[in-house]
């Protein structure tokens, strides 16, 4: 690496740390209601002439308050109907709930009307016809707003404007957005984007406006929110009568403050209510998981990673000390870009995170393992003496040379005997700077997948699965950063010391391991066995749909619904004992919250919803908080709806069809093929396993599911990376072959990428306590079963479908020699 180089990647390295440890500093984060409860408010839907406050209603309501939530910025909201009216809302850490019960239980009935004439009032409901009388605030000395910048000011008129029956409805409108507006120096607007039939609507209203004189009041447009009227711009001269203002957007202004306008946009993005609805009900909860669950939580983490720090030092050395402080400033930037971007983070969301550092390791693992590859060549006996004419083994077909024929097969190994005492006092500087280069192409594949990934599910899901594509983006750039730049400066930097590079075995680069040694020795035959692989995840795959047709899935409280009571006490109940009361009683996953500022006041939501469970909940309550009294006993709905399963469904098939893209453009459609059915058997198997264990699909498993994915397809695409290598570098040799080469040397990165999140993840099981005990069950076979079917199906799958659709062979340059010996 060039003085230059160093030095701007130092600079990076220096900025992106600095200001990683600032915003961590500086920058409290945000907790989700299992760590920390929130704001937990009851609304109630109202009946209207035209509609009545049924189930339907109720649920069709909710999905509208959901966008609104998401549109605040609240993050990891629980969402769920009560009884056939009631919507309980939870929102975790909420500074102002009073002001957020009332922006989400607004109507947000948003209309654009014809202005008719003024009036002198008073403003009244609708008529017959649709048009009614409202308020003019544009009447009073003010900034005048307009539809979009170089609009002309709004034509004065009385205290009252008539308006004609609405042209449009907030329904046309495709998105809102708040923006501040410099070059018209109108501040805080919302700016919106019409869909195609609402674009030509409001073009035939601004057409028409335009069209009466410029003092007419019917030259406005009056843009109507909950029956009042929050901006009625006039048409500047310019806009053609008739034609109106095309391109499908506008511009409400009105002098808003940054949380109103931000608060307006996400009303009219959600869209407007079915019904009105009023709050019933507004306390605190407190968190859903007890502090002893928490700090044993914390407990497990501390010890996965320091383990898995101790495993990658134990292996790697000097190169694994260094990568260990590169994973903990990983960890830093992490954490860092998560609270900057005001994340929730839940303990789930805290256990991915963990896990994830325990992940990240993959790309130094990567780079580590390609530079004992290279150090070791330097010391290759057919690198060595190929200037003599001499040619020894050191691969896997066997080649004959001037020490005689050797048996196919047969291998060299890599020891001082054979390579001399010189070639282990080699500079390992270049082998690094080689590794670096090459495994750049298997670290930028398995990541730019998993940022597709990550991609479109923020863009089309909704909930928990829009945030999981939030960390998992984060978690990618982060280790990309630490790994190619961070690891490789802290590497560099200690190569340059010459009592280091005089001892090599102390970087970790001077031997293969044991165990690539020993599959050097004794190469795999693995793609002779493709039979019995497909026959062995067939067999497995038919378990898995057994158990998901036999036994079913079992769905938690979140997708079914369940049973919500509240209790009041006697006396003041700590969280945990009530927890622990509910637990004991055989309910190990209910949810279990205090409410209110007392400390009497229980809450207990449950999946069952028998009366003999409610019976037993109750009598173990009584024991540990005294008498009790039920204030509310309602049946709820799920709190993760079915249009927040149908974008997670959506996103995840968009997100494996552009990996399935992506590795075909990259690779050839056949290994990307292998790829995906890879992932797509972990995912069933990990489904079946649940299924025959009988434990509870939640949002927790979802985001369990959703990271064995991105491990999955990760895992494959290395090896597939050092299979499209070593074919283009392979001759004659067959696939299979090449194959088998291929597990060879990956399968160390892959075991020790394996071990490293291993660690972390054996830790939460036992340590983590029931909360995060299903989770790592999850995880652990999505490993362990990614990790084999990366050999067993990936590889085999390519291998067939190339045997059955070979690639067209590339055309090869014939080599001629000139008069003088020289190859041409």
């Amino acid at each position: 690496m060039s003085s230059s180089a160093a030095l701007r990647r130092a600079l990076l390295a220096l900025a992106v740390v600095a200001l990683a440890l600032w915003t961590a500093l500086t920058t409290p984060p945000r907790l989700g209601l299992d760590l920390r409860g929130g704001t937990r408010i009851v609304l109630e839907t109202q009946d209207t002439p035209q509609l009545r406050a049924d189930a339907a209603a109720t649920d069709r309501a909710l999905e509208v308050l959901r966008k609104r939530v998401d549109g605040l910025g609240v993050a990891e909201p629980s969402l769920a109907r009560s009884g056939e009216k009631r919507i309980v809302v939870e929102l975790p850490g909420l500074r102002d709930p009073r002001e957020a019960a009332e922006v989400i239980g607004r109507t947000a009935q948003l209309t654009f009307h014809p202005v008719v004439s003024a009036a002198d009032g008073p403003a009244g409901p609708p008529a017959a016809d649709g048009s009614r009388v409202l308020a003019d605030l544009d009447a009073a000395p003010s900034p005048t707003p307009s539809p979009s910048p170089g609009k002309a000011p709004a034509a004065g008129s009385g205290g009252f404007l008539t308006l004609a029956a609405p042209a449009l409805t907030g329904d046309g409108v495709k998105s809102a957005e708040a923006a501040f507006d410099t070059t018209g120096a109108r501040g805080w607007t919302v700016d919106l984007t019409f869909r195609g039939d609402a674009a030509d609507a409001w073009a035939r209203l601004t057409g028409q406006a335009a069209c009466a004189p410029g003092a007419d009041p019917a030259r406005r447009v009056a843009i109507v929110l909950d029956d009042r009227i929050v901006s009625a711009p006039a048409m500047q001269t310019g806009v053609p009568c008739g034609s109106g203002i095309t391109g499908g957007s506008t511009q409400i202004t009105g002098g808003f403050s940054a949380a109103e306008a931000r608060d307006l946009a996400a009303l009219v993005e959600g869209g407007a209510l079915p019904l009105p609805v009023t709050t019933v009900e507004q306390s605190t909860v407190g968190p859903t998981l007890g502090a002893d669950a928490i700090r044993a939580s914390a407990l497990a983490a501390v010890i996965g990673l320091a383990c898995t720090g101790v495993f990658v030092i134990a292996v790697y050395r000097l190169l694994g000390f260094l990568a260990t402080i590169a994973l903990a400033l990983y960890g830093l930037i992490s954490y860092a870009a998560v609270v900057a971007l005001g994340a929730t983070l839940t303990l789930p969301g805290l256990a991915g995170f963990v896990l994830a550092v325990g992940i990240a390791v993959d790309a130094n693992v990567l780079v580590f393992e390609r530079a004992r590859e290279e150090y070791a060549a330097l010391g290759d006996p057919t690198r060595t003496t190929r200037r003599t004419g001499t040619t020894h083994t050191t691969g896997t077909t066997g080649r004959t040379g001037t020490g005689g024929t050797r048996r196919k097969g047969a291998t060299t190994p890599l020891t001082r005997a054979t390579l001399g005492p010189d070639a282990l006092a080699r500079d390992p500087r270049r082998p690094l700077h080689t590794a670096f280069g090459k495994a750049w192409s298997a670290v930028a594949d398995s990541n730019i997948t998993t940022l597709l990934a990550a991609g479109l599910l923020f863009a089309f899901a909704t909930g928990p699965v829009k945030g999981f594509g939030v960390t998992l983006a984060i978690g990618v750039l982060a280790s990309m950063i630490t790994a190619m730049v961070i690891t490789r400066l802290l590497a560099d930097a200690a190569l340059r010391i010459g009592a280091v590079r005089r001892r090599p075995a102390l970087t970790g680069m001077a031997g293969l391991g044991r165990l690539r040694t020993r599959l050097n020795r004794r190469p795999p035959r693995l793609m002779r066995r493709r039979r019995t692989w497909y026959t062995a995840g067939t067999a497995l795959l038919l378990l898995a749909l057994a158990g998901i047709g036999v036994r079913g899935v079992e769905f938690g409280v979140e997708f079914t619904g369940g049973r919500d009571v509240h209790y009041t006490a006697t006396r003041p109940v700590d969280a945990d004992t009530a927890r622990a009361a509910v637990t004991a009683a055989g309910f190990a996953d209910a949810v279990v919250q205090t409410t209110g500022d007392g400390g009497r006041d229980i809450t207990v939501r449950v999946g069952d919803t028998a009366d003999t469970a409610q019976t037993r909940i109750t009598e173990a309550l009584t024991k540990a908080a005294g008498p009790l009294t039920v204030e509310r006993d309602d049946l709820i709905g799920p709190s993760l709806g079915g249009e927040l399963r149908t974008h997670a469904l959506l996103a995840l098939a968009l997100a494996v069809a552009a990996q399935l893209l992506y590795l075909s453009i990259r690779f050839r459609w056949t290994y990307a093929a292998a790829a995906v059915a890879a992932m797509a058997q972990d995912v069933l198997l990990v489904i079946g396993l649940f299924a025959w264990l009988g434990k509870p699909v939640d949002s927790v498993f979802l985001a369990a599911l959703l990271t064995v994915v991105g491990y999955s397809v990760n895992d494959s695409v290395v090896v597939l990376d050092r299979l499209r290598e070593l074919r283009r570098k392979g001759g004659r040799i067959p696939l299979a072959d090449l194959a088998d080469r291929a597990v060879a040397q990956t399968l160390p990165r892959t075991v020790n990428t394996g071990m490293g999140a291993l660690f972390v993840l054996m830790a939460l099981a036992v340590l983590g306590g029931d909360t995060l005990a299903d989770f790592s069950v999850a995880l652990l076979a999505g490993v362990v079963l990614g990790m084999a079917s990366t050999v067993f199906t990936a590889l085999p799958l390519a291998v067939t479908l190339e045997s059955r659709s070979p690639a067209p062979a590339r055309a090869v340059r014939e080599k001629t020699t000139d008069p003088t010996g020289a190859v041409v």
